[in-house]
């Protein structure tokens, strides 16, 4: 028998689906055809690797006893680098065993835009940590790639920490503490201030993010220019104000779509509208993205799967234990840990 709830299938899989199709919506400027699959961009990709990563530091927690995630986290990210062709990344895995399933998945290999601060960091070969950041990039690849991170037991700025520094770390970690909240049932609105009246516990650009976005949508009606004021550019702190005002002004099950048309129309290169998905998709589950985008997702099937997983690993651990055997005897194959 499956310890899983309802909620918490609902809030990962909201969370991860709604992720991915902010991202591919936000690669069409918010003009999106009627027809054609939606394709995902490398923060997209990424997110993928991310979760992955988690997956594979349960696995390695249950049968080793090790638990780091950073730093499988980080070996997935080289994985994603070596099957998008970078120059010096191979695709790393248990000695000559199984790799994991990711890595052969077509659309996740093919190049989708750029993730240069990512790449730079993953070449230097020596993860940042949130005291010894070895990236200077405040971009906002820290905060889409880790918007799932909350759905397990660990911080979102360690994984941001990875590759990017400053303001960049702090918005994760606000993206990540409001994901938390929404994880046990905290409404979407309320689960924002929550964590913006919290003093000093993130970077102080990061924090000035919320509050103005939550100020502006209690002003008045969504406006594009105030979006474009919040969100100007693909900064972090830039992508987390933007979806926040999106949202915010748009909370509802029933509003969802209005809330990533409006979110994509920021000039920040797509990322409020990603960040904006991730919160509404936990918030409301995955039955309230509009259907008729979601099923032509063109990784749907594959963050469906990742979401499913994370959850089924968090809490029945089907690869087994020391003291309980395997229920799945393919999972160590599939999530090499």
């Amino acid at each position: 028998m499956t310890r899983v709830t309802a909620q918490q299938l609902a809030t990962a899989r909201g969370c991860v689906l709604g992720l991915m199709l902010g991202d591919a919506i936000g690669a069409t400027g918010g003009t999106v055809s009627a027809s054609g699959p939606l394709r995902a961009t490398s923060a997209g990709q990424l997110a993928c690797f991310t979760v992955d990563g988690l997956i594979r530091a349960h696995v390695r927690h249950r049968h080793r006893g090790i638990c780091h995630p950073p730093s499988i986290v980080w070996e997935s990210y080289r994985n994603w680098a070596a099957i998008q062709g970078v120059p010096g990344f191979e695709i790393r895995g248990e000695g000559n065993g199984p790799r994991g399933w990711l890595v052969r998945v077509p659309a996740l290999a093919e190049r989708r835009g750029s993730a240069p601060a990512t790449v730079a960091a993953l070449h230097r070969r020596e993860m940042g940590t949130i005291d010894e950041p070895r990236g200077t990039s405040t971009g906002a690849h820290a905060l889409t790639r880790t918007l799932p991170v909350s759905l397990y037991p660990c911080e979102a700025t360690e994984m941001a920490a990875l590759t990017h520094a400053g303001d960049a770390v702090g918005a994760a970690g606000l993206a990540g503490a409001v994901v938390r909240l929404l994880a046990v049932g905290r409404p979407l609105v309320e689960a924002i201030g929550s964590v913006a009246s919290e003093p000093g516990k993130w970077s102080e650009a990061a924090e000035r993010s919320l509050v103005p976005a939550l100020t502006a949508a209690r002003s008045g009606p969504a406006s594009r220019g105030g979006l474009a004021r919040l969100a100007p550019d693909a900064r972090a702190v830039s992508a987390l104000a933007g979806g926040v005002y999106a949202v915010a002004c748009f909370p509802g099950r029933e509003t969802v779509r209005e809330a990533l048309l409006f979110a994509a129309s920021a000039g920040d290169g797509g990322h409020a509208v990603t960040v904006a998905g991730a919160l509404l998709g936990a918030a409301h589950g995955p039955d309230a993205l509009p259907v008729d985008w979601l099923s032509r997702l063109e990784l749907a099937w594959t963050a469906d799967t990742l979401a499913r997983d994370l959850v089924t690993e968090l809490h029945d651990s089907p690869s087994g234990g020391e003291y309980f055997p395997p229920t799945d005897p393919h999972w160590r194959t599939r999530y090499p840990g």
